[in-house]
């Protein structure tokens, strides 16, 4: 399908598959990046999926000093709320491995939209491209917290989100312009209830997720149940 030209599709049997990929691919990029560029610069995404993916990554030797963790989101909740995807990723993954703590690098949500959007620019403007992004899809089309039908500026990096459709409301993320600021990039989809997004964007939708466009590669890891058809 042309408007998915850019896009390489790998249906997996089930959630375990994706996640066990996902790991596999995201240790060959940081192996790359380190090895090009000296650092490996990640985003990562929130949800059930990646945290799969994070909990094998917590097992795994590699040179975690060379490592560098961003966030594509964050809702607007106190730093130790169970909701925030830091929180998620530091209990399941990144408390038990060695990145140097000044290069983990949560988006500070509890200061509210505004201030934490204005805060994450600063730190993430001078470092780009990123190495890695990490994305998922939600029922609706939306990834990160760009969600469909919603209008931002062009111009900026991360956006402050007062009218998520999604609970809480108030959010912090990354652009389409940050997101597509990266090396390379991993979409994880997993669930029936995706089957309707999946298929949009196979369409040629309008999405958020289908205006997202790495330098490099991009790789859509799916689970068999996320699809209604096979993808050829």
């Amino acid at each position: 399908m042309e408007i998915n030209a850019y896009l390489t599709w790998q249906p997996l049997v089930n959630a375990d598959q994706v996640a066990e990929e996902a790991c596999q691919q995201i240790l060959i990029a940081a192996n790359q990046a380190i090895q090009t560029r000296g650092h490996f610069r990640i985003v990562l995404a929130g949800g059930h999926t990646p945290k799969l993916t994070y909990s094998l990554l917590a097992k795994v030797n590699t040179n975690w000093s060379k490592w560098h963790i961003y966030y594509g989101d964050e809702r607007c909740l106190p730093e130790t709320d169970e909701e925030r995807n830091s929180r998620m990723a530091a209990q399941v993954w990144l408390n038990a491995v060695t990145i140097p703590p000044p290069q983990i690098h949560p988006i500070p949500a509890q200061l509210g939209a505004i201030a934490a959007a204005q805060h994450y620019t600063e730190i993430i403007q001078p470092i780009l491209p990123f190495d890695l992004v990490l994305l998922g899809l939600g029922e609706d089309g939306h990834t990160a917290s760009l969600f469909p039908n919603q209008v931002h500026s062009p111009h900026e990096l991360v956006h402050p989100i007062f009218n998520a459709p999604k609970p809480p409301a108030e959010r912090v993320t990354l652009s389409i312009a940050a997101l597509s600021q990266t090396w390379e990039l991993i979409f994880l989809i997993t669930g029936r209830n995706k089957r309707e997004a999946v298929t949009a964007w196979q369409r040629g939708d309008n999405l958020p997720v289908a205006q997202i466009r790495a330098y490099g590669n991009t790789t859509v890891l799916l689970e068999q149940a996320a699809m209604i058809s096979p993808i050829m």
